[in-house]
């Protein structure tokens, strides 16, 4: 049966720009990938004896060894065929898949995901994970947010720590209005600002786009407080799934 080492050497890559190093003379054909800031293997291929495995021939077969972050779904994935325990590197929730075409090549690609995402740094499971959604305080005391979107659809704002270009934000305007107004998208982070007037102090701004607008009646702090569980906006946070349905569902309608 056809191998997938060409195919799987060309995917990563591609993907990943990961280029094969082969480490160790005596076994030649062991190749190791790796991320390129932290250093950190995700992909190791090897050529066993099938024996070694607990497959019931000697012959050469070669696997994958990739990590896998959840301890359970790793015990759960060695009980399907062409799934192992992780050959010499047993530690960690690593595993090995064969290669020999028991299991698929878009298979063994999400699990090299997995491993890749299990590996990486800090920096790149930010920059890689999905867009999601925050609320974020504006105290008017501070700066005219209403005044600011009168006048342009995209303002410079202070950037709040975990927030990424793509992300949106919901602005929570505090008092005297204390309500939900403005839905925005982030559109550029990581520009450069110093500023500390002892009061707002900033090391970088993002950029935001005013998407939509809400009534400063329909989401209010009382609602958010009792409704949603959000009894205060003092930084950037994360916000339920019923909050983020609601605001959907109230949009007035995009801006032109």
């Amino acid at each position: 049966m056809r191998s997938f080492r060409d195919q799987l050497f060309a995917y990563l890559k591609k993907q990943y720009k990961a280029s094969p190093e082969y480490l160790w003379r005596r076994y030649p054909g062991y190749t190791v990938f790796r991320h390129g800031d932290n250093q950190k293997w995700f992909a190791l291929v090897m050529d066993v004896p099938g024996n070694r495995l607990g497959l019931e021939t000697e012959e050469i077969v070669d696997i994958l060894n990739v990590k896998i972050s959840d301890p359970f779904l790793a015990d759960i994935l060695v009980r399907q065929e062409g799934f192992f325990r992780g050959y010499h590197i047993r530690k960690g929730n690593w595993i090995s898949i064969s290669l020999q075409g028991e299991v698929l090549f878009d298979e063994i690609c999400r699990w090299v995901e997995e491993s890749y995402m299990a590996t990486a740094s800090a920096q790149t499971k930010q920059a890689l994970r999905p867009a999601r959604e925050w609320l974020i305080p504006a105290n008017p005391k501070y700066y005219d947010v209403e005044a600011a979107f009168l006048k342009e659809t995209k303002i410079d704002w202070k950037q709040g720590r975990g927030i990424k270009t793509g992300d949106t934000v919901f602005l929570y305007v505090a008092a005297p209005v204390s309500a939900i107004l403005y839905k925005c998208r982030v559109t550029q982070t990581d520009i450069p600002c110093r500023y500390d007037d002892g009061k707002v102090h900033m090391t970088s701004l993002m950029k935001i786009k005013l998407l939509k607008r809400y009534q400063p009646d329909r989401f209010p702090l009382d609602v958010l407080s009792e409704t949603y569980g959000i009894h205060a906006v003092r930084g950037p946070r994360g916000i339920p799934e019923s909050l983020s349905e609601a605001l959907k569902e109230s949009e007035i309608g995009a801006l032109r």
